[in-house]
């Protein structure tokens, strides 16, 4: 489930959204009146969705979106007069007067999207730092030096291991690193 934070000027507003998306099974995670709050909130939080209107007591909708960490998305629920500046990326509209039906199928639409992003940074697979890397190249040369192996059954030998073991490389590659300084 994705993190929704609603923000409008008028709290009533506010309440009344959240009231609506979770009746329709969205979890809502807080409920603003400014911008300087759904600010809070988003840094506690690796991504999610901010569904507001086109200004706040503190800023416009516009600042926000600039402010929010790089996994939220915007959901604007404005009047099409403003749709012209809605030019950014990760920025929905939804027109005013409000369909309940456009918004619900607008944020299961942007919660998709997400559980899509998290799945595939998932997936990534993760950098090695210098030292792991410098780790693993040590045991290849100690492998390739004492056992006569070529660089690649040197690697293969150390990602079978590493299986085996059920640990990563680097940590396979610091085992023998001190298996064979002894």
């Amino acid at each position: 489930m994705a993190n929704i934070i609603v923000v409008f000027p008028k709290a009533e507003d506010a309440k009344n959204v959240r009231n609506i998306l979770t009746r329709n099974g969205f979890n809502v995670t807080a409920v603003c009146t400014t911008g300087a709050q759904v600010l809070n909130y988003a840094d506690s939080l690796d991504d999610g969705v901010v569904v507001c209107g086109y200004r706040f007591a503190d800023m416009r909708y516009a600042e926000l979106h600039d402010y929010l960490p790089d996994g939220f998305q915007m959901l604007l629920v404005a009047s099409q007069q403003y749709w012209g500046e809605c030019t950014a990326d990760n920025l929905v509209c939804v027109s005013m007067p409000l369909r309940l039906h456009d918004l619900i199928d607008t944020l299961a639409m942007m919660e998709e999207a997400l559980v899509r992003r998290r799945r595939k940074l998932k997936e990534r697979p993760r950098q090695r730092s210098a030292e792991d890397k410098e780790a693993i190249l040590k045991a290849k040369e100690v492998l390739m030096e004492r056992n006569n192996m070529t660089e690649t059954e040197a690697h293969r030998y150390i990602q079978k291991c590493s299986m085996d073991s059920g640990t990563n490389m680097a940590e396979t590659a610091q085992m023998i690193l001190s298996i064979m300084k002894q």
